[in-house]
């Protein structure tokens, strides 16, 4: 499912990555671990487009990320380490307008949008705007949303962080 072959990436002098290489296949669980940083959110960040890596090569799904983003983009879900919500929707308006443009169809979005609600308990907060979450709320959603169209690869970059322990527990299972 992902192949990364001698990535690095540089920023100015700086070398965030240096040289990576691991494959994950179908239905395995890989996690980095490692000091703060360790290049582990700036591999996440090339895996996922939104970082063009100096050398080396990756494949998510069987797709070139720098080469055919947008065919990589939907098959992967991401919850990234900082928050990436609009705190001026509601919990249901930030999963649909993700389910949109994910291509979900209608049917099958509203389903699902309430079978992922109601898994992380915000089902009865949906027509609240997000700016009056808290913070582990917040992060609820944004795990709910990751899963929201199915993808065949999920990136969490520290997806407990400010979670409770039964949360936690709980995105871990959703996986």
């Amino acid at each position: 499912m992902i192949k990364v072959r001698n990535l690095t990436k540089k920023i100015g002098d700086f070398t965030a990555v240096d040289n990576i290489s691991f494959e994950v296949n179908d239905s395995e669980i890989f996690a980095f671990l490692g000091p703060n940083g360790a290049g582990k959110s700036t591999t996440i960040k090339i895996l996922t487009t939104l970082l063009l890596p100096t050398a080396g090569t990756v494949s998510i799904n069987g797709q070139d990320p720098v080469s055919q983003s947008e065919e990589a983009r939907r098959s992967f879900g991401v919850v990234f380490q900082d928050l990436s919500l609009d705190d001026d929707l509601t919990a249901f308006e930030n999963m649909e307008l993700h389910g949109v443009l994910y291509d979900v169809p209608d049917d099958v979005r509203k389903k699902r949008i309430k079978e992922l609600l109601t898994l992380v308990d915000l089902w009865d907060r949906k027509d609240s705007l997000v700016k009056g979450f808290s913070g582990g709320m917040k992060r609820r959603l944004e795990i709910a949303r990751g899963f929201l169209h199915r993808p065949k690869i999920l990136f969490l970059d520290e997806p407990t962080l400010g979670l409770d322990p039964q949360y936690s527990c709980l995105s871990w299972g959703m996986a």
